[in-house]
């Protein structure tokens, strides 16, 4: 039986972020495809199919709590687990995106070993 790499999509517009988080979680084994632009965040999902979506939520032109509501829409994509990450962590905003569907929630600066727990635990 062969070990079928996990593939995360890592949506962030921050340059530095997503080659942090992708890099991170590459040396752990996953394959990590990242977009950088939140408006071509479900077409991505719908082509790759990943076993995880990693959202950032303060994004350009689209935010990351708009893209998890179109997701859960979403018969094929809803099943498809979401970490949201954000810089800003108000009780009310993590309310709010676990309620629009997101599984997991890390607020920024994230240590890497809790980002790699919040992953592996949804994984």
């Amino acid at each position: 039986m062969t070990h079928v790499a996990k593939r995360v999509l890592v949506v962030e517009d921050n340059e530095l972020n997503l080659k942090l988080f992708c890099d991170l979680l590459r040396a752990h084994g996953f394959v990590a495809e990242p977009v950088r632009d939140g408006r071509e965040a479900v077409a991505r999902a719908r082509a790759l199919t990943p076993d995880l979506i990693i959202m950032d939520i303060q994004m350009p032109h689209v935010t990351g709590y708009e893209l998890i509501l179109e997701l859960m829409a979403d018969d094929e994509l809803r099943a498809i687990p979401v970490m949201a990450v954000t810089a800003y962590a108000g009780r009310d905003d993590e309310d709010r995106i676990r309620a629009a569907g997101a599984r997991s929630y890390v607020s920024k600066p994230i240590s890497l070993a809790r980002f790699m727990d919040a992953v592996n635990a949804l994984l």
